[in-house]
């Protein structure tokens, strides 16, 4: 019985396919998130770029982790379009990618586990489920220190002139980016989220600049202020961190995390191996 788990964020999701033997065989498609896509539009994507992947295999159950999956209310938009698209399902299971990141940083132990990705997030774990959490408000209105929210800090000082006039000429040079540019893709066309987080690679060439540090320190330092160290759990519990934002700016989150007086635990880029490891464990 050939199973699916899935770690869906805004951007990708990473796929592992372990079929009959046990052979764990790895496929990335784009994100998903039921808050801005249908069931038939998620479909879609899925025949055309993960359907291919599998040659074939009767997949039987899928434990799908993803982006805006917040509840029943919005997460049998995804079990709709699973079941669709693989017809010999017996159990779809679509939980939040909070609760993927919790499992898949921590396994069956108890601690802190936050998303820093395109988007961000923070929960407290026991173990095996989520005990505590936080109202996400999403890219507009919450986000502090993920992807979408470091690349609109940076745009949004290069707009209004706060970037020192090296960094200034050296963006300018390699998005050309003009107002009217900006805002359509701001307010007009989909995923503003992944638009803006498309400008960290400008901030990981910079990193060592005093400025871009400040940025993205400050940036780390507002999430875990704003978010982790509200749980009362944070005195105790290690913080642990999934998602390429922590992976990458990995020196300037411990720094972070270091100056608001917490503990850290491991740095994952993505938790798909260990989800695995995860559904073949007992607890």
């Amino acid at each position: 019985m050939n199973t699916l788990i899935a770690d869906s964020g805004s951007t990708k999701t990473d796929w592992r396919l372990v079929d009959d033997n046990g052979i764990v065989h790895a496929i990335q498609t784009d994100g998903f998130n039921p808050y801005y896509q249908t069931a038939a539009q998620m479909a879609t994507t899925l025949q055309n770029q993960l359907i291919p992947h599998l040659k074939e295999a009767l997949v039987t159950k899928v434990f799908f982790y993803g982006t805006g999956c917040t509840g029943p209310a919005v997460n049998h938009i995804v079990a709709d379009a699973l079941q669709d698209v693989l017809p010999g399902l017996q159990l779809v299971e679509v939980n939040s990618d909070m609760l993927g990141a919790a499992r898949g940083a921590m396994g069956h132990e108890a601690g802190i586990a936050c998303i820093l990705g395109t988007g961000s997030n923070a929960c407290c774990y026991d173990g095996n489920q989520l005990t505590r959490g936080i109202q996400s408000l999403g890219f507009w209105l919450g986000d502090e220190g993920s992807g979408g929210y470091l690349g609109k800090t940076l745009v949004r000082d290069f707009f209004q002139e706060r970037l020192p006039t090296d960094l200034r000429e050296a963006f300018q040079t390699r998005y050309a980016l003009d107002r009217p540019t900006l805002l359509e893709n701001a307010y007009q066309k989909p995923f503003p989220n992944r638009y803006f987080a498309s400008f960290t690679p400008f901030l990981s060439d910079h990193l060592t600049h005093p400025y871009i540090t400040d940025l993205v320190t400050e940036a780390f330092a507002l999430f875990l202020t704003t978010y982790v160290k509200r749980f009362p759990e944070a005195g105790f519990w290690p913080v642990h961190f999934v998602g390429s934002i922590a992976y990458y700016f990995a020196q300037p989150l411990q720094q972070a995390v270091k100056q608001t007086g917490l503990t850290i635990g491991s740095i994952l880029k993505a938790p798909a191996e260990q989800l695995v490891q995860f559904h073949q464990s007992p607890a």
